[in-house]
């Protein structure tokens, strides 16, 4: 199913032209016009899943699946030093387009693309809570 506002449905359908790195019957590839890198690209699924948690299992492991290959692919092209796959679910993880998609960002030595974080330490209690939840 397809949003009729949705801007990456439009994408992902060819509905606005787009730099289109690979295509198949589930999924577009294209390179993000907001590039944090030379050769960031970004895995659009054709049918709109809001986030990660609307993903089937199938769909879901196929977008990995794809990115591996993508990425492959792309560093002997771009001769990058690294790579980020990035994928961000609601508004606090930074997602601003509730169309699910995967960010690949090609890394270079020095590129100062700012995807870190201050590493934290895990508490004996939050570990002790987290687990009894979980089981």
């Amino acid at each position: 199913m397809k949003e009729e506002n949705c801007i990456f449905c439009k994408l992902a359908n060819g509905e606005i032209p787009t730099a289109t790195l690979y295509e198949d019957k589930d999924f577009r590839v294209i390179l993000d016009v907001s590039p944090a890198s030379k050769g960031h690209a970004l895995i659009i699924p054709k049918e709109h899943y809001a986030n990660l948690y609307e993903l089937d299992d199938e769909l879901a492991a196929k977008a990995l699946v794809l990115a591996k290959k993508m990425i492959t692919r792309l560093s002997d092209v771009l001769e990058c030093d690294g790579y980020n796959i990035v994928q961000n679910n609601g508004e606090a993880a930074g997602q601003t387009v509730f169309h699910f998609h995967v960010h690949m960002i090609p890394r270079y030595k020095d590129d100062h693309v700012g995807l870190k974080w201050k590493t934290g330490e895990l508490k004996n209690e939050d570990k002790e809570e987290l687990l009894a939840k979980i089981k």
